[in-house]
Parts: C-alpha cells; structure tokens; sequence
C-alpha cells in the first residue's frame, strides 16, 4: 500500500500541488467487484483545499488516472456501518450517497480517522459521523504541538498558523527598537534572549513576593469549600423534603389521569348510546301505527307509511362493530323484525281485499257498457290503489315474498276481470259491425261463450282457406249486355256472396269507425294499465329489478311455485321486461279478440282490409313513437301482421279472379269487370290511405293489381270471338289510362303511359281493319297498284299493265259513286256501333278516326292516279267534301 501511496502522489497530486494523507482500497457496494481508491488530500497552497479523489487504474492497468473528486465542506454523513463489529462498509454522504467496501477494515479505520481530523482543523461545518467507534474519534490537534492526523505517518500536517493584528504590531515595534534586527539576525536574536532571560527571572521574584497573598487565597479558597459543604447540606435537607412532594404529586397526576380516562369512556359510552338510542329506538306512535293503523282512511295509509319508513331505516341502520353483539341491540332487532313481519302480513292481507272489493265495484258497472261501444274506466280503482305506492315499494324493499305474491293476485284477479270487459265490448263491436236486427237478436240471446259470431271468427281466424276456397264458384264471371253487366258479375273484392254493387259506402264508413273505436278504447285502456303498474309495483325505479318472471307462462303459475326468503329475490333482466310480461298476463285476450274482430270484418267485406290496415297502422306506430318495447306496440304489431297477410290474401283472390273471368259468346265484351272493379279499388284505396303511415303496401299491391290487370285484358281480348281484339283492348286500355289520369297515381306513371300506348296503337290498327271494307274493290285495285310499282314497274307504266290499265280503273270507280259511298259508310257506322260498348263512349272518337284515315287515303288514291295514270282525266267520283258530309250526316242520324 506504501508503492502505491508514493506512486499516487508522484503521478497524479504532485503535478497538481497537492498532498496525499490518508488512502483507502475500496469498491461500489452490491456491483461486481472493479477496485478503485479513495484518497484524502490537502492543497500545498493557501487557503488550503481539503478533497476527496477517487482514483482508478486505466484499462490498461499500466498507470492510474483521477476519476472524480468532491469537496470535504460538500461531505455531510460519514456511515461506518457498525460501532462495534469490525465492519469494512462505510457510506459517504455528497449531494448522493455513496456506498463502499473498504479491501479492510484497518485502512477504513485509518481512512475515516483522517477524515475526522481534517473536519476538526479545516472546516467550520462539523461533519456528523454516524456509527463510528469512539475512539477513532480524537480531540483537536492543539495549534503548537506537530502531532501527524494520520496517527503515525512520518508526513505530517504543516503547523504554520497565521499572526493576528496584536502580535504583527508587537513585532514591528520590536524590530523598530533595534537598527539591526533585519541586518544581523544573531545579534538581534542575542538580544531577545537576553531581555527572556531578564524577563523571566522578573517573574521568578514576582512569584516569590507574592508567596503571602498566595497563603490568604488559599485561606479563602478553604473557608469557600466550607460555605460549599454547609449548602449541599441544606440543599440535601431540601431535596428530602421535595421528593415526598414528588411523591404526592405523581400520585395527583396519576389519579388526575384516570379521572381523565373515565370521562373520556363516558363521552365516548354516551355517544354509543346516543347514537343507538337516535338510530334504533322506534317512536311509540309509529309501533301503534304498524300494529293497529288504519289501511282504509287517507289519514291512516299516511301514517303507516311514515311508521314503516322510520322501521326500514331503524332496520337498515350501518351499526358500528361491537354493536351486534349488544343483548340490547339483538333484542331490538328482533322487536323490528316481529313488527316487520306483521305489518307486511297485514298490507298483504288488505290489499287483496282491496283487489277483490274494487273488483266487485268494477264488476258492477258492466251492465251499462254491454250495450255501448266503450269500456269500464278503472281511474277510479288505480287511483285508490295508488295511494298504497309507497307502502309497496317498503313491502317490496323489506319482504319480497309477499310483495310477489301480491303481484301474482293482481295478475290473476285483474286478467279474468279485463277478460271478461273486452270479451263483452268485442262481442258489441261484432253485432254493430253485422249490423242487422235479426243477428242482433241472436247475438243477445245466445250464451255469450258460444255465440255465432264468437264460433263464427274462431273458424276464421287462422283458416283462409274456408274463406278463399269458396270464393272459386262464386267468380265464374260472365260477360253479359253492357246495360246489366254491373249487377250479374261478382267482385273480385269479394270475399263472401254480396258484391261490390251491393256494397254501401255508409257501411264501409261505419265499420271504419267501429275499428277505429276499438282501437282508440283499447289503447288508453292499456297505457292507463301499463302506468299503474309502474307507479305501484314501483317498477320505474331501478334499471333491473329482483323477480323471477321471464315468461308469461311463468307468471300464470310461477309465482305460486317457487319459495324464497324475503330479500333474496331472483334476477330478472330489467324492469321494461317485467311490466311487459306483466301486461301480456292481464291482457292476454286482447290479441286472440282482436284477430277474431278482424277475420270477421274480413269476411263481411274484404274491403275492410284496406281501412283495417290504415288504422293499424297508424295505432301501431303512435304505440312505438311512446314506447317500442311496450306490450301494446307489441301486440298491435303482431295484429297487423294478420291485417297485413289478409290485405295481401285479398290482392291475391283479386289476382286469382281475374284469371278466372270467362266471357260471353253471345254479347260483345266492352269495359270488362276486374277493370271497372280496379277502379273502384283504386278509388276507395285512394280516399282511405290518403296521408297514411303505410303507403308503400298500397303501391306494391297497386303494381300486382295493374299487372294483372293488363295480362289479362289481352287474355280476354284475344279469346274473344264476337268482339273484335282491338276493340276490347281499346276500350279497356283506354278505361284504365281515364282511371290513373284521374287517380294521378305516382307508382303507376309507367303503367298509364303503357295503357295510353296501347289504346292509341289498338284505335288505330281497328279503324285501319275496319275501313277497308266500304271501298273493298277500289282498296284491292290500287293494293295490286302498288305491289307492281313495288316489283320495279315505273309508276307512268303501270296503266300499260292489262289488270291495271285506265279501262279498269274507271270500271272500279264507277262501282263507288257518292250514294253507293255513303251507304257504305253508314254500314260501317253501324258495325262500330255494335263493336263498342255504350259505358266508355269512344264510338264518336272512333268515327272521327275513321273519318281522317278515310281522307288519307283518299288522298293517297288520288296520288296513285296522278301518278300512275297522268293526263287520263280519271278522277273520283266523290270528293273529301263528300266525305266529311257523309260522315256528319250519318253521325248525326244515329
């Protein structure tokens, strides 16, 4: 360690004027082993610098090099571990604290010792040195003896100290006083000795002749330790008597102690029993209350509600630990609990004989609506049963049990109640909608479960095909005269044995403000139902509520079956759920009524379909708009499913029936039913589903209807044998285009402009046909005229042809005077006339067809001639002036 020493302050703190005093061997603490070396240093300059460097060998290990160095005023806390145990870890703490592990405990000892020393002689701030051994720990060194801070280095701490301000002067004055001071310092030297030697033996003979003052100090000095002894006998005397003061006074303070701590525990005792007597003593008024308290008055709920609030929270108090194992409290939770118990029983017993006598209220006010189209108001009960809505939730908070089972009592009680109610308001509807006395009659003396009209929907309701198959025998359609073919025919809106013509708009007007009534009776009647419900099972409270009712069979027995203890309901999903199975168990016979009403209004006529479907559909999405999930929105959804099935059935039948018409052989077609009858669909569908919520059903049945429609128009009209094609189609064709130029049906833009097409392309291909048969001969003459011109004949040179010369030209024209034309004329005038039907009146607009296409080829006859046979003076011997008076004249006679 010595080579190393000498080596260090050769290398590194020689060249930087500075002295090595102490060095140790260490390394960092927990870290894999890299020795470095901690040394402690001073400056050779003034001021001093006391640091500490760390050194380690270069990676080399050839030579060593300065790695870091730290202030000793910047050191705080040297930590030598351990006091006792040799111990070779020591912490030095800088602006961070450092750990290290000494190669051995003697150059920790010997490193720290230095340390010490060097606090002790160069810095004002006291280094704390922390579990170092006491005797590393020396006094200061005294400024005028050369002791070595490193306890045995021959190197030791230079001594010089600095003069102060008195002994620069003292000096100066001294070496003023001899000339030779500066100049020959032996001399001056000399003479200091002398003037010591002078000096001191003055003090000799000063100390000599002060020997008697010295004796009377002395004497003084013992008469003083006598004085002293005198007082530390009174002082003992004193402390004597003190200490059986001490005495008394502990024991003052100790019992002042336990005063203290008694009133503390009876502050914090009294506030236990405060707390315990505010929080779980029940008032006498409310025991009264729960045991004896009126359910029937205002008054009396009031204060049984108030009573049962103030058990819940007495019940429900958070007590602190300890409390429960109170024989008071236990006995006071039991008391609760007894009072709980009785008072639920009671309120269960009591609100079951509310339901029953408020039902016997209700049963008694039927008798007044049997006749009317209205049902019982239950306003009055649910506000009576609301003013329990509080004392339900207790009930429902505190015993679960009883409050389900007077949920399931309600369910049972109120579903035969309302059964009963819509059972009688729909048999009235029915009777109102058939409308005749004599089914009236039958109505009101037959038992009211077995009804014609109940058996009668029961059979419709689900089995369209006891309606539609007989439907097929009945559509046998027969094309009669145009003046009775209205009156035979059947309607393809039929569904029954009475036909459109039959029909009265006031019924249909009628049934739609029967169904209409229906609807608008039983939708407040549910809504009103749905919200007490809420309001008194308190069932809007939570997001999900206890209960066991997933299904409404579940709620028909469920309840009764299962048996749990108050407070540990069953999980259902949400209280939305539970209202709505709720309801389907109250009202579960309005869905069944409500499609039986509707195949019955389906059978009277199947035009009830379409204001069915409009009503529908309007309830079902003002019942959506408050409330998607609700159990009307539901159930008025699934009932206009059917609406909507017996709507398309009907289009169907209609369908199915125009591909059923047969025609007559005897009398001509003219405007066929299931057009007419189209139009009377279209017409009615119009006024009923003007602004309604389901337009787009009526346009979808609109497409099928017209298509059907057009197929078979041209199915009948190619069958047909004694009206000619064109004019069937014209005349349909043409009906249909008046009928959606009217309507302005938008969905059927396309198809008015195909019906338009095909009326202007069958008039005209008829007046074309029929034309050619007053000029037969002439129409043949110039036919055969132009196929030679087609064959390649120049026109000059056909009259050179033998068929077609100017001989025979004038053989055929002289077959066709004036009066021969006009009788031709009126033939075909009366031909039309016997082709078309009196109801479309097309018969002027045909004429007047014939009339131009007449002209034109007049006209094109005329061409022929002068081309064909130039400068022969053959001309007609009828002109278009003629023909215009032939055609007003004959138009006019008829």
């Amino acid at each position: 360690m010595t080579a190393i020493k000498h080596a260090l302050q050769r290398d590194i703190f020689t060249p930087n004027d500075e002295r090595l005093l102490s060095i140790v061997n260490v390394c960092k603490a927990g870290k894999k082993k890299k020795n470095c070396f901690l040394c402690a240093t001073v400056t050779t300059e003034r001021p001093v610098q006391v640091k500490v460097v760390k050194v380690k060998k270069s990676d080399k290990g050839d030579f060593y090099k300065r790695q870091i160095a730290w202030a000793l005023r910047d050191l705080a806390v040297v930590d030598a571990k351990d006091a006792i145990k040799e111990n070779p870890e020591f912490d030095l703490h800088f602006e961070k604290i450092y750990k290290w592990v000494a190669s051995s405990t003697a150059e920790k000892n010997a490193f720290i010792s230095c340390i010490w020393k060097l606090n002790q002689r160069y810095l004002r701030k006291k280094i704390d040195f922390v579990h170092v051994s006491s005797q590393l720990l020396e006094e200061s060194v005294p400024s005028g003896e050369n002791q070595s801070v490193t306890g045995g280095d021959e190197e030791a701490v230079d001594e010089y100290q600095e003069l102060n301000a008195r002994e620069e002067q003292d000096i100066e004055i001294m070496m003023e006083g001899c000339e030779y001071a500066i100049s020959n310092a032996e001399a001056f030297a000399e003479r200091l000795s002398r003037e010591l030697q002078v000096l001191d033996g003055a003090n000799i003979q000063s100390i000599m002749a002060s020997e008697k003052q010295v004796n009377i100090l002395m004497k003084l000095l013992d008469e003083a330790l006598k004085e002293v002894d005198q007082i530390e006998l009174k002082l003992s005397s004193y402390e004597e008597m003190l200490q059986s003061v001490k005495e008394q006074m502990d024991q003052i303070s100790e019992s002042n102690h336990l005063i203290h701590l008694s009133n503390t525990n009876n502050v914090k005792l009294l506030s236990e029993i405060e707390f315990l007597v505010n929080h779980m003593d029940l008032a006498k008024g409310h025991i009264k209350a729960l045991q004896e308290g009126d359910l029937a008055s205002s008054r009396g709920i009031e204060a049984c509600t108030n009573a049962a609030d103030a058990l819940l929270q007495c019940m429900n108090v958070a007590l602190r630990p300890g409390h429960d194992m109170l024989l008071a409290v236990k006995q006071q939770q039991q008391r609760f609990s007894d009072l709980r118990e009785h008072f639920a029983r009671r309120l269960a017993s009591h609100l079951n004989n509310v339901f029953v006598q408020q039902g016997h209220d209700q049963s008694s006010t039927l008798a007044q609506h049997s006749v009317e189209l209205t049902l019982p108001n239950h306003h009055p009960f649910h506000r009576d049963l609301l003013r329990y809505a509080k004392l339900m939730e207790w009930l429902k908070s505190t015993d679960y049990g009883k409050y389900e089972g007077l949920t399931k009592n309600y369910m049972d009680y109120l579903s035969r109640l309302y059964e009963r109610e819509i059972k009688d308001f729909f048999e009235v509807a029915k009777i109102k909608m058939t409308g005749t006395t004599k089914e009236s009659k039958k109505f009101a003396t037959l038992p009211r479960k077995e009804s014609a009209v109940k058996q009668e929907t029961e059979s419709l309701h689900g089995s369209s095909g006891k309606l539609t198959g007989s439907t097929s025998s009945l559509n046998k359609l027969s094309v009669q005269s145009s003046g009775n073919r209205r009156s035979q025919s059947s309607s393809l809106l039929d569904m029954g044995n009475m036909s459109a013509s039959d029909l009265d708009v006031a019924d249909r007007t009628k049934f739609d403000k029967i169904f209409e009534q229906v609807l608008s009776e039983l939708e407040p009647l549910c809504l009103a139902e749905q919200d007490f419900i809420s309001k008194f099972f308190k069932l809007q409270q939570h997001q999900s509520m206890p209960g066991t009712m997933t299904e409404a069979e579940d709620l028909d027995g469920g309840m009764s079956s299962r048996q749990h203890n108050a407070g540990t309901p069953l999980p259902v999903s949400s209280e939305k759920d539970m209202i709505r199975q709720m309801m389907i168990k109250i009202f579960r016979c309005i869905e069944p009524e409500l499609n039986n009403l509707i195949a019955l209004g389906d059978k009277i006529d199947s035009f009830n379909s379409l204001y069915m479907l409009v009503k529908m559909s309007h309830h079902v999405w003002t019942a959506q708009n408050v409330d998607p999930a609700s159990f009307l929105s539901t159930t008025l959804g699934n009932v206009l499913v059917t609406v909507k099935r017996n709507f398309d059935k009907c289009i169907s039948n209609q369908i199915r029936q125009m591909e059923e018409v047969k025609i007559s052989k005897k009398s001509k077609v003219g405007i066929l039913p299931f057009v007419a009858e189209f139009e009377e669909f279209a017409g009615l569908a119009e006024s009923i589903f003007k602004n309604a919520e389901r337009r787009g059903d009526l346009d979808k049945a609109y497409t099928k209807l017209i298509r059907g429609v057009f197929v078979n128009v041209e199915k009948v009209a190619n069958e047909s044998q004694k009206t000619p094609r064109d004019v069937v189609m014209m005349e349909n064709f043409h009906h249909i285009f008046a009928t959606l130029s009217r309507l302005k049906i938008s969905c059927l833009e396309a198809e008015k402009k195909e019906a338009k097409q095909k009326y202007t392309d069958h008039l005209q291909s008829y007046v074309i046909y029929s034309l050619g048969q007053p000029l037969e001969k002439l129409n043949h003459f110039f036919e055969g005229v132009e196929a030679r011109v087609a064959q390649g004949i120049r026109e000059e040179e056909v009259s050179y042809q033998l068929a077609f010369n100017k001989q025979e030209l004038r053989k055929v024209i002289k077959e066709y005077p004036g009066k021969e034309v006009k009788k031709g004329l009126d033939n075909l005038y009366k031909k039309v006339d016997k082709h078309l039907c009196e109801e479309e009146n097309l018969l002027q607009v045909v004429w007047h067809s014939m009339q131009d296409e007449f002209i034109r080829q007049y006209k094109h006859f005329e061409g022929l001639i002068a081309r064909c046979y130039p400068g022969s003076g053959v001309t007609m011997e009828f002109t278009i002036q003629d023909i215009l008076d032939y055609c007003s004249s004959i138009a006019q006679s008829h």
